[in-house]
């Protein structure tokens, strides 16, 4: 029989990325296996209705919108405008009242608390009495690592110091994210940080499943073992978050005229590019800007290695795509990436500080560069864990995880 589920999705969209891309694939494919009642914020409502149409699971997707202002919009997609936070407390609050009207209407089995993933703002549906309640993905990652901030501006500092401090304050008192963690019957987490926090500030075995998948691309592979040069890729906004400098240093500490270092992605570019320049790197740097989509697969497909140098994300979608085009991955093991790349499809080094990640790199870019075999295994390996990591996947697991909780397991 199929399951009824009652989902809270503030931002959910088609063709998009981030949290409404996230929510929006979460929610079509859960909607092949049960009948979804989704409660969304109303900014996507448009593209949504677009869609639904067109999809062979639309029939089961019931969308409920709970609009808020523009001004509203704008401070949530501004990082770091914590204004939003008031406002979105009282979106949720609203949300609870509509989840209830739904409720009385509809045969609801589990109410599923989806996106945003941050666990800042749990909202309220865990207060509904007789439903078994899921919460996540949720991230929870305990702090930045604040070793990485070298070379951020002093406003970029401040921030990242009050919000680890705000972070572990929240995790260890905030009531209402105790009372959601105590009242769930299932939290997810979004990362193995996430995992981690649960279980040293609330005690909680909290399943691994990272917040976005991929759709397996059937791309052919490219025997590049007789290359001479090595492509390295850096993908991502010019933000001190990404460590571009990291990459920028690595490529210098590798001393090779034959590695090139292909940098995309949107921002002020100018103090990296002066960085390449004092290392003598600048002719083996690549900058190709904001591009179009399309425009980045083809880089990724022409390149060696996915060299993904951030120290803070969710899972970042951009490393499935490394992987849907059989692109090895070389990065740090933390956060999603760290739980998305096995040692299958890339190399992980351990965060410590800027220095030895440099070393750290480079002896493993190093490897790879003199064992092409290697790389090229790495590549073909890809596929498999496309499988592994699909949407489909991440579904199904989920609808097991519901199904466990309503069979009592």
């Amino acid at each position: 029989m199929q399951l009824s589920i009652l989902i809270n999705a503030y931002a959910c969209s088609p063709n998009m990325g981030s949290e409404p891309g996230m929510a929006w694939n979460w929610c079509i494919n859960l909607a092949k296996h049960s009948e979804l009642h989704i409660i969304t914020e109303g900014e996507f409502k448009e593209k949504i209705e677009t869609a639904l149409p067109t999809l062979p699971q639309g029939k089961n997707m019931h969308f409920y919108y709970n609009p808020v202002s523009d001004e509203i919009r704008k401070m949530c997609w501004n990082q770091g405008d914590w204004r939003f936070y008031k406002y979105y407390k009282q979106w949720q609050w609203k949300t609870y009242e509509m989840a209830k009207d739904i409720i009385a209407k509809q045969k609801i089995d589990i109410i599923h608390q989806l996106n945003m993933i941050g666990f800042r703002e749990p909202g309220y549906l865990w207060k509904i009495e007789n439903k078994p309640f899921v919460w996540g993905p949720v991230d929870a990652k305990e702090k930045f690592p604040t070793v990485y901030l070298q070379g951020a501006s002093l406003k970029d500092q401040l921030f990242m110091h009050l919000k680890n401090f705000i972070t572990g304050i929240q995790l260890k008192h905030d009531k209402r994210i105790r009372k959601t963690a105590k009242k769930a019957s299932i939290i997810v987490s979004a990362s193995s940080e996430s995992q981690k926090s649960f279980k040293k500030f609330f005690n909680i075995n909290s399943p691994l499943l990272n917040e976005t998948g991929c759709y397996p691309q059937t791309k052919p592979l490219s025997d590049k073992k007789g290359k001479k040069e090595l492509d390295l890729l850096w993908v991502g906004k010019l933000d001190f978050r990404k460590q571009l400098a990291l990459a920028i240093k690595t490529l210098a500490q590798l001393n090779n005229k034959k590695i090139k270092l292909h940098i995309v992605g949107g921002g002020d570019a100018t103090a990296y590019q002066q960085l390449a320049q004092s290392l003598s790197v600048d002719a083996q740097c690549i900058w190709h800007g904001s591009i179009s989509h399309d425009a980045v697969q083809k880089i990724m497909q022409q390149s060696d290695i996915f060299f993904f140098t951030s120290v803070a994300e969710g899972t970042p979608h951009v490393v499935l795509e490394a992987i849907s085009n059989n692109l090895p991955v070389v990065c740090f093991d933390t956060c999603g990436q760290g739980d998305s790349i096995n040692e299958k499809v890339g190399i992980k080094i351990p965060l410590s500080t800027p220095k030895q990640s440099v070393h750290d790199f480079v002896e493993k870019i190093s490897y790879l560069y003199q064992n092409k075999e290697v790389l090229q295994e790495l590549a073909s390996n890809c596929k498999q864990r496309q499988e592994e990591l699909s949407w489909e996947n991440k579904a199904k697991q989920m609808v097991a995880l519901y199904n466990q909780i309503l069979n009592g397991k």
